[in-house]
Parts: C-alpha cells; structure tokens; sequence
C-alpha cells in the first residue's frame, strides 16, 4: 500500500502564488510517472500536470507557463509551484500516478482563489 499526503493549498488572491507538496509512502519500490490533478465542485478530476521519473514534464494547456512541476525522487515528493493564480484554478488538487493503476487516492489540499 502505498499512501499519499498533500499539503500547501490554502487561500489567495488572484495573481498569487501557491506551492503544494506530496509526499509518498508505504511500499514503494519505484515511483513512476507522478501527476498532479485537480477537481472544482460540479466537475470531474483533470490531470493538470505530470512528470516522469526522469523529469520529462507535460502541462494541461490553461495551466501552461504559470504552474511548474518537479520532484525529489530521494524524498519521494511531488511539488507543484502555481504562479499568477487566476480564480478558475480553484479547486482541490491531488496527486497520483500518471500511465498506471492509481493508488488510493489522498485527502487533497484545497486550493482557493479569489477575485
């Protein structure tokens, strides 16, 4: 079982700035291709951003040039830094695995923006 815990979203203004963090543990052997994802009220999850476990990234195209991915594979941790944050980003992101079986899923961090 391998669980994940996401933390760093909260509440800003539009413009700002957010960096969440995931970090994974349990039976890990090796992580694969990670995504960050995001799901608003009324609406399903997106896949927003992924990385492989090389550092190949690919974004979703509303979040191109404002979010960066990257991950500490040592630490087994997922960040997404989100930049000029606009209020359709609001929502709570999860991360998960990206081309695989998902694991179970965690909690989430909210992330809401305000006009």
């Amino acid at each position: 079982q391998v669980q994940l815990v996401e933390s760093g979203g909260g509440l800003v203004q539009a413009g700002g700035s957010l960096r969440l963090s995931c970090v994974a543990s349990g039976s890990i052997f090796s992580i694969g291709a990670m995504g960050w994802y995001r799901q608003a009220p009324g609406k399903q999850r997106e896949l927003v951003a992924s990385i492989t476990r090389g550092g190949i990234t690919n974004y979703f195209d509303s979040v191109k040039g404002r979010f960066t991915i990257s991950r500490d594979n040592a630490k087994n941790t997922v960040y997404l830094q989100m930049n000029s944050l606009e209020p359709e980003d609001t929502a709570n992101y999860y991360c998960n695995r990206v081309g695989a079986l998902y694991y179970d899923w965690g909690q989430g961090t909210q992330v809401t923006v305000s006009s």
